[in-house]
């Protein structure tokens, strides 16, 4: 049973939250900004992992330690109560009182009130699926990694029955391979610079809708030099179409729409039909 299926059939197109709704004073990926995305209408949180020096888990994207905390060292080679200390600094560059998030804290403020999607945490999977077990909350998990070798065999050993979207850029590379192995493969995320790239492609969209595939597109900017959806990006639906941007994705057949701005997207595709 495809389960994100049947969400999207009840619901509609679903909104994904980049981190969250941070920005000002409040972070990303943390519980507030979390918390912001679910009351304007976020369907699915997505959050990025890392874990520390001594075994914990908590949520930060790895790699922008100076950018939020002006911090010069690397979190992961940190003990958990090193973290823990840490606070983030605001869009100005002054700091708050905002500190990093447990796994375990996120997990328990969400029970049962939203998906969350779960990346970076290939290479410790095992102790992320342990830790959601613990839990018992398995059914709000959307796992989604490249579908390397070395991130499917981590997937079919440590969380086999989750959700699970491989990340296509540009080609579809393993669904047909995923299909024969012990994963729960409910969709993917497609990332494409081009609407004539295969997996863009109308026919390919609609066969795999066709086997049940939940589809995810990104219209959120991390980077003007790398697009992510052939153009069709917030910049667009805000400042000039949102037709030619939130629109074009949901009339595709795009099931998950990730965005960085979360209450002008939902209200936007509950205004014209295509979420209810």
């Amino acid at each position: 049973m495809n389960e994100l299926n049947e969400l999207c059939r009840s619901k509609g197109v679903l909104v994904a939250a980049h981190q969250g709704l941070g920005g000002a004073n409040i972070p990303a990926n943390t519980i507030p900004a979390f918390e912001l995305a679910v009351r304007n209408g976020a369907a699915v949180l997505e959050m990025d992992l890392f874990k520390t020096a001594d075994g914990e888990l908590f949520i930060f994207h790895t790699g922008k330690e100076r950018l939020r905390l002006r911090l010069e060292a690397d979190v992961r080679t940190m003990t958990a109560q090193q973290v823990r200390e840490l606070r983030f600094i605001n869009a100005d560059g002054a700091a708050t009182h905002y500190g990093l998030d447990s796994f375990d804290d996120v997990l328990e403020h969400f029970r049962g009130r939203c998906l969350m999607n779960l990346d970076r945490c290939g290479g410790f999977l095992e102790d992320v699926a342990r830790c959601v077990d613990r839990h018992g909350m398995r059914e709000q998990i959307l796992l989604k990694t490249d579908p390397s070798e070395e991130r499917l065999a981590e997937v079919e050993a440590f969380a086999p029955e989750y959700m699970y979207l491989p990340v296509y850029k540009e080609t579809d590379t393993a669904t047909e391979r995923i299909r024969g192995r012990n994963i729960h493969m409910v969709g993917a995320e497609l990332v494409f610079a081009r609407e004539d790239s295969p997996i863009a492609c109308q026919e390919y969209i609609d066969s795999m809708r066709r086997m049940g595939m939940v589809l995810w597109v990104n219209t959120l900017i991390y980077n003007e030099n790398v697009p992510l959806s052939a153009g069709h990006n917030d910049d667009v639906s805000l400042l000039k179409d949102p037709d030619d941007g939130w629109g074009w994705a949901a009339r595709k057949g795009f099931g998950i729409i990730q965005t960085d701005w979360t209450a002008q997207c939902a209200e936007w595709l509950k205004h014209h039909g295509f979420s209810y």
